[in-house]
């Protein structure tokens, strides 16, 4: 009897593992920062000796771990979707609420084969930005802006392989 309590015990506890979620999420929040290239090319040289003005340094951008914001920043938010199961997941669904000191950037979010949708009551229904609406002061009805989205819905088209990664992004301002 004992042995068949083990066995049930063993079947059962494969079974939870097996019905937990596969997809796990990873939020990334940069911001972009601004450099001017100080280097110098023979061409630069030569004109410089021929008394011609050198050209500025290129300015270049790059995205940075976003560890102080202020307000007006805008903070790129990038989503690592990772599936870490050893078998495809069909059609995943990434849900992500958006943060409460920020406030969305309209059609900023986006991912390679995805169908977006937004959410303006905390996550409870998702739909297109066409199709929301929201309660105005006295009761009337207005169309949802981007200020007012709550949540962001990506679904992928195709199923995501087994362990493999997929990314999503968006960007907001800091209130």
């Amino acid at each position: 009897m004992r042995g068949l309590l083990l066995a049930v015990g063993i079947i059962i506890g494969l079974s939870c593992r097996a019905a937990a979620d596969p997809i796990s999420i990873k939020a990334i929040a940069e911001v972009e920062q601004s450099s001017q290239a100080q280097g110098r090319n023979q061409a630069q040289g030569r004109n410089q000796a021929q008394g011609r003005s050198e050209p500025q340094g290129r300015e270049s951008t790059k995205l940075i771990p976003a560890d102080r914001v202020v307000s007006g920043d805008t903070v790129f938010y990038t989503l690592e979707v990772r599936n870490t199961a050893p078998t495809s997941v069909q059609r995943p669904v990434v849900t992500y609420a958006v943060p409460a000191h920020v406030t969305y950037t309209a059609d900023s979010a986006v991912g390679p084969g995805t169908e977006v949708t937004y959410s303006v009551d905390n996550g409870q229904s998702f739909d297109t930005p066409e199709n929301l609406r929201i309660q105005a002061p006295g009761g009337n009805e207005r169309a949802a802006t981007a200020a007012d989205y709550t949540h962001i819905r990506w679904r992928l088209k195709n199923a995501l392989k087994g362990n493999s990664v997929a990314f999503v992004r968006f960007r907001a301002r800091v209130k």
